[in-house]
């Protein structure tokens, strides 16, 4: 049965691999493009009523991107993992609402979109969803960066941390200028408070070290190095939120996915094939 049941996951997990690998261009490139335009539509109000930020078309548009990472990474998920993803999922959902019921530690802030179904009414229900993939894209691409640096916790920790709050340094002002989230006051970076950035050294470093000990790091970078698709959700990241930001003018912040855009031609990840995910003619 134990055989049967391996030989099944290998199976899915085969499946899952090649329906990535025929959609990337799709996948990495058109969803997040699309999602942009459908973003700044909907904050501009030019949607139907009913399609200006619907909520489950946001999560599955976000699910859809994802799969690149979770086909990436599913097959280094062991009892060991799972346990850090469990004790993550708790820790994301605990200091989310902290956040958003006393203004700890990321300053005082409320949803003013519905991300999905909504946990009390407060936080997004899918929040690992958004905040996992911050943390493990800029893990993967650290470990690429660094090469044998990586193999030093004292090089291999403050980096990824780094990174992570630059990742929040593109994402909070394109979600505050969408009107996803409000901070109470003004503010000189694009209306996000110096604390919010504070509150994510503390959850980068808790997150990091947590998939840090969790994670074969040795196993990560193997698939990573092997798997050309697996950062390609920090290409999405890099469209969809350089797009918005670009619209509204939030220079600094393009600037910053503009980087991780450099990191990503650096490490050769944006190799993929379009003609294998666009219906050319004669084909």
């Amino acid at each position: 049965m134990g055989e049967v049941a391996g030989f099944d996951r290998e199976r899915a997990q085969r499946r899952l691999d090649g329906l990535v690998r025929e959609n990337r261009f799709t996948i990495a490139v058109v969803f997040p493009v699309v999602g942009a335009v459908l973003l700044v539509a909907s904050a501009e109000s030019l949607l139907p009523g009913p399609l200006n930020f619907n909520p489950y078309l946001i999560l599955v548009g976000v699910l859809v991107m994802r799969l690149p990472l979770v086909a990436g990474v599913a097959p280094l998920v062991d009892r060991k993992a799972g346990v850090a993803l469990l004790a993550l999922t708790a820790y994301a959902y605990g200091i989310e609402l902290l956040g958003v019921t006393t203004g700890w530690p990321y300053g005082e802030f409320s949803y003013e979109v519905a991300l999905g179904p909504m946990l009390f009414g407060e936080i997004p229900l899918a929040l690992p969803v958004f905040f996992f993939p911050l943390v493990l894209n800029s893990y993967l691409l650290c470990l690429l960066l660094l090469g044998r640096r990586a193999e030093s916790a004292l090089v291999r920790l403050p980096v990824v941390v780094a990174a992570v709050v630059a990742m929040d340094l593109v994402l909070d002002p394109a979600a505050v200028s969408l009107g996803f989230w409000e901070y109470v006051g003004e503010w000189p970076y694009y209306d996000v408070p110096a604390s919010n950035y504070l509150g994510w050294v503390v959850s980068a470093t808790v997150a990091v070290v947590a998939f840090d000990r969790g994670f074969d790091r040795t196993g990560l970078l193997r698939r990573v190095e092997a798997c050309a698709f697996m950062l390609d959700d920090l290409v999405s990241f890099v469209l969809l939120w350089g797009v918005v930001n670009a619209y509204f003018g939030n220079l600094v912040p393009v600037a910053v996915a503009a980087v991780f855009g450099v990191g990503l031609l650096y490490t050769d990840r944006f190799d993929f094939d379009v003609r294998r995910s666009v219906p050319w003619p004669g084909r």
